[in-house]
């Protein structure tokens, strides 16, 4: 089973920071997830429309504009990066799971890491991309491998994922049992669950079968041993 840095090792360090991934890959990540917003033409690695839960700030992105946000405290002095700043920070060094928040994400996402992939170290499989937007998420280059989100259990997510094009499944740990897992699997999915902080519960997970957890905690879950690369 692997271990996902959940916003990095967000548990650690503010989540969506350059000072959370460089905590994950120092703990030994091999796979850190993150979110990304589309601003004013620029993908910004941040979870919510709204500024207030995780900076200094008040209000929506759309509101307060680039420039104010970028000037934001996101919390121990620093800054919502952009994606290609995110990239540049891991430098191939570490995968990334790249979840689709915000309208019309799926195409300046798909056009970066087609960039990046062509003029740097990263290669396409290195990249998975997920939404609970399965819409935004159809609309992504298919050379990246795609992971269905799911929240609450729905009677066909296993058969909608396939529909939907999807290598991954990711589920909430509520919805995670051995049944689901299997049924998944032998459809040919990989099955990912979120967010998965307590040793115990890792175990739980890891004894259903299930291929990878994020966690905010990532480091709990390597120190126990388990992987920490799909390779």
């Amino acid at each position: 089973m692997i271990i996902i840095g959940h916003r990095g090792a967000s548990g650690h360090q503010p989540e969506n920071t350059l000072a959370a991934f460089r905590a994950a890959e120092a703990m030994g990540c091999a796979w850190v997830e993150l979110d990304v917003q589309l601003l004013e033409g620029t993908l910004l690695v941040i979870h919510d429309d709204q500024v207030d839960r995780t900076t200094s700030g008040s209000g929506t992105l759309s509101e307060l504009g680039l420039k104010a946000v970028r000037e934001l405290d996101a919390g121990r002095g620093e800054r919502v990066p952009t994606l290609n700043e995110v990239l540049a920070e891991l430098g191939g060094r570490v995968s990334v799971n790249i979840e689709l928040k915000g309208p019309g994400t799926a195409a300046p996402v798909s056009q970066l890491l087609e960039i990046q992939c062509a003029t740097s170290t990263w290669q396409p499989q290195q990249f998975l991309l997920s939404s609970f937007d399965h819409h935004e998420l159809t609309a992504a280059d298919a050379r990246y491998n795609r992971g269905v989100l799911w929240g609450r259990p729905q009677p066909n997510m296993v058969a909608d994922s396939v529909r939907l094009g999807g290598q991954w499944m990711n589920i909430a740990r509520r919805s995670a049992t051995q049944r689901l897992v299997r049924e998944a699997q032998e459809a040919g999915l990989k099955v990912a669950v979120y967010t998965v902080n307590e040793l115990d519960h890792m175990q739980e997970m890891a004894a259903i079968g299930v291929d990878a957890i994020f966690s905010d905690y990532p480091d709990r879950g390597l120190q126990a041993g388990f992987a920490a690369d799909f390779y």
